[in-house]
């Protein structure tokens, strides 16, 4: 009974913590909501069974942890888009191993004795174990993707989508034929055409919906855990498999009306399947490029600065250098705000965690709906390390893979400063007509070498 009540507890402390995750403002709240809340469901877990072996459970929770901790000490903010990528895997994974444990030694959790366990419980297992498998090989892919091993160009073949129809259909049947006997040789036949099939989902995905696909892992890693749950007959793991799942699919619903995308085919893995070409290079366009004193005596003679980060910002950890540049431009008048798009970066959220960190007022920061309609009126846009979303040919090029998506309409601003290290194309490998406008000026170099001596210009 009282097991009960603190996985109450923990649920709420959970949904409050979602709660304060809506709002950058109540972020850090709802992030310490959701400490409580697992230490809470942590330790009426350990405690409720009996017979445990807390040698080995605190073994393993001291050896977890000791790694978590020191990944996140040493973790770049750049790579955390590929640490969730690779927590999702794991989470796929272990929903994969307890259904085989399960299936192993049923007695252990309650279920009856090997090859007695009730048809509901070997269909929520199975349920469990594609979700959970297609999670983990769907993450390692994203992983590969995010980490540069895999390229970001979408990879496809021939009858790609009938080869995926073929694998669902088989899916359906080992699944039925494991319901109906339970035999581990039928589960390891599922788990391995659903791990398969979670690489022939992402593969085809080309880098612009990166954050997208990290979004939808999340989902499926949080129906992993829900199914699972069921099967252990663990409320608390069900309850927060689902809100995992249900935020997640919700964040990426909304990701996906940003971006112009379907939602099904993003569950499908549908989209981005076009071969990216760069409609061309560099050598054959002329473009302006000046340097951090030519950008630093436009912005101080401008009326209104927007500043849109990107991933070059976070390459180069350049948040603090960029937010010192702009507390100057305010100090000599000038009104300086940024400009976030739904998917800048490689996660949802990267670039407002990142201005966060440099303690931006939460209330210069806007949205792309917010602040579209103002880069008409804007001196000066300056754009750093943004690419794919500030790209017009989004609006008109239908050829390109990122056709359809709403982007930053920075081309509007009287004078834009872009800040690259080289001409080359963004992460979905497409050129942005941008850089050869008459009025941009490109700003070759590390982000943060560029602000910091944008600063030296101006004080």
């Amino acid at each position: 009974m009282l097991a009960g009540y603190l996985y109450l507890i923990a649920s709420i402390c959970f949904i409050m913590a979602l709660r304060g995750l809506s709002s950058p403002t109540s972020a850090r709240r709802g992030n310490q909501i959701g400490i409580v809340g697992m230490v809470i469901a942590i330790g009426t877990t350990l405690f409720v069974p009996e017979g445990l072996d807390y040698v080995m459970v605190f073994l393993a929770i001291a050896i977890g942890g000791g790694i978590g901790t020191i990944i996140a000490l040493r973790l770049p903010m750049t790579s955390l888009p590929q640490l969730m990528a690779g927590f999702h895997s794991l989470v796929g994974l272990a929903a994969v191993c307890i259904a085989f444990a399960v299936l192993t030694a049923p007695q252990n959790y309650q279920l009856g004795l090997p090859g007695q366990i009730p048809t509901t419980s070997l269909l929520e297992m199975g349920l469990g174990a594609i979700i959970g498998a297609i999670t983990f090989t769907g993450s390692l892919i994203a992983f590969g993707k995010l980490q540069g091993i895999l390229g970001s160009n979408p990879l496809v073949f021939p009858m790609q989508h009938r080869v995926n129809i073929l694998l669902g259909v088989a899916m359906l049947v080992l699944l039925g034929l494991f319901v109906l006997s339970g035999s581990w040789f039928f589960l390891l036949l599922l788990v391995a055409v659903a791990m398969v099939l979670g690489l022939l989902l992402i593969l085809p995905i080309g880098g612009a919906d990166m954050p997208v696909v990290v979004s939808m892992l999340n989902s499926y890693s949080g129906w992993a855990a829900c199914g699972i749950g069921f099967t252990l007959g663990n409320l608390l793991l069900i309850v927060t498999g689902a809100l995992v799942g249900a935020s997640g699919a919700i964040l990426s619903y909304i990701m996906c009306r940003a971006m112009n995308r379907s939602i099904f085919n993003v569950i499908l893995g549908g989209f981005g399947g076009e071969t990216v070409i760069a409609t061309a290079t560099s050598g054959q366009k002329s473009h302006k490029s000046g340097n951090s004193d030519d950008a630093a005596y436009i912005l101080q003679n401008a009326g209104s600065v927007i500043i849109v980060p990107g991933y070059g910002l976070a390459v180069a950890q350049a948040q603090h250098a960029v937010q010192e540049m702009a507390n100057h431009l305010i100090k000599e008048g000038v009104n300086v705000r940024y400009a976030v798009h739904p998917v800048a970066g490689r996660m949802p959220g990267h670039m407002n965690v990142l201005l966060a960190e440099a303690n931006v007022p939460y209330e210069d920061v806007y949205e792309l709906d917010d602040i579209n309609r103002d880069f008409a009126q804007t001196d000066v846009c300056l754009v750093i390390g943004a690419n794919d979303v500030t790209n017009p040919s989004a609006r008109t090029d239908k050829s390109s893979p990122i056709y359809g998506m709403p982007v930053l309409d920075v081309e509007k601003a009287q004078t834009v400063l872009f800040v690259k290290r080289s001409m080359g194309a963004g992460y979905a490998g497409v050129e942005n007509p941008l850089f050869f406008r008459d009025n941009t000026m490109m700003l070759f170099g590390d982000a943060k070498a560029v602000a910091e001596g944008i600063i030296k210009a101006l004080e």
